[in-house]
């Protein structure tokens, strides 16, 4: 039998959240949480949702995988020549959202996005698998192709260009990273009145608020 989507609906019952519950940094409440993820068996907790806003002023969302949490902010790592890349050209700023529905949480985080250091970008490139690093040079992400086959014969071209060699990062690929101003919590509560604490960055201090459901 078919359920109407607007039937569709769940209470969340597992637990609360209060300002009192918080740790005083984001970044270390968010690690607690992400930890906690990790621990329930979350699918792919590092994935998240981010959003940019294109030359045009279109809001665009994809799914990427956050690939360094420190102090600084979140980091991920994509095609310089992608078109989250030409957007984040024009408007360096985004905004990321992670969900775990195991857990009935969310994380939504804002903030300026700069790029990572060559460093960082080799550094992480080459932790990746052969076939990855491969793939970041085969892939002209966002290029309209003809067909599956065009990428095929360029995965047999570099192959054979790095066969029995250490492959480089390729100079149109490496990390971005969100330094965050707002990084809101959300925990599921029942009837819809669920918790939500945002710490907003101000004068360079955390600012810890409860925001109404």
């Amino acid at each position: 039998m078919t359920v109407p989507i607007a039937d569709l609906r769940k209470d969340y019952t597992l637990n609360g959240l209060d300002k009192t519950d918080v740790l005083p940094d984001p970044i270390a409440q968010f690690q607690q949480w992400f930890d906690a993820a990790l621990a329930a068996g979350v699918h792919e907790p590092n994935a998240m949702h981010l959003a940019t806003i294109n030359a045009q002023g279109r809001p665009e969302g994809r799914i990427v995988l956050v690939k360094g949490i420190d102090a600084t902010g979140f980091s991920f790592y994509t095609n310089y020549n992608s078109q989250k890349a030409a957007s984040l050209a024009v408007h360096p700023v985004a905004s990321l959202t992670f969900f775990w529905p195991e857990l009935e949480r969310q994380v939504r985080i804002e903030g300026q996005v700069e790029k990572v250091s060559e460093a960082e970008s080799d550094t992480y490139f080459n932790s990746r698998p052969r076939g990855s690093q491969l793939g970041a040079w085969v892939s002209q992400q966002s290029e309209v192709i003809s067909g599956r086959d065009v990428l095929t014969a360029q995965q047999e071209t570099f192959e054979a260009q790095f066969a029995g060699k250490p492959i480089p990062r390729p100079p149109h690929w490496g990390g971005f990273r969100v330094i965050p101003d707002s990084i809101e919590f959300w925990q599921g509560r029942p009837s819809r009145l669920h918790d939500r604490i945002r710490y907003r960055l101000e004068a360079g201090t955390w600012q810890i608020e409860r925001v109404s459901p």
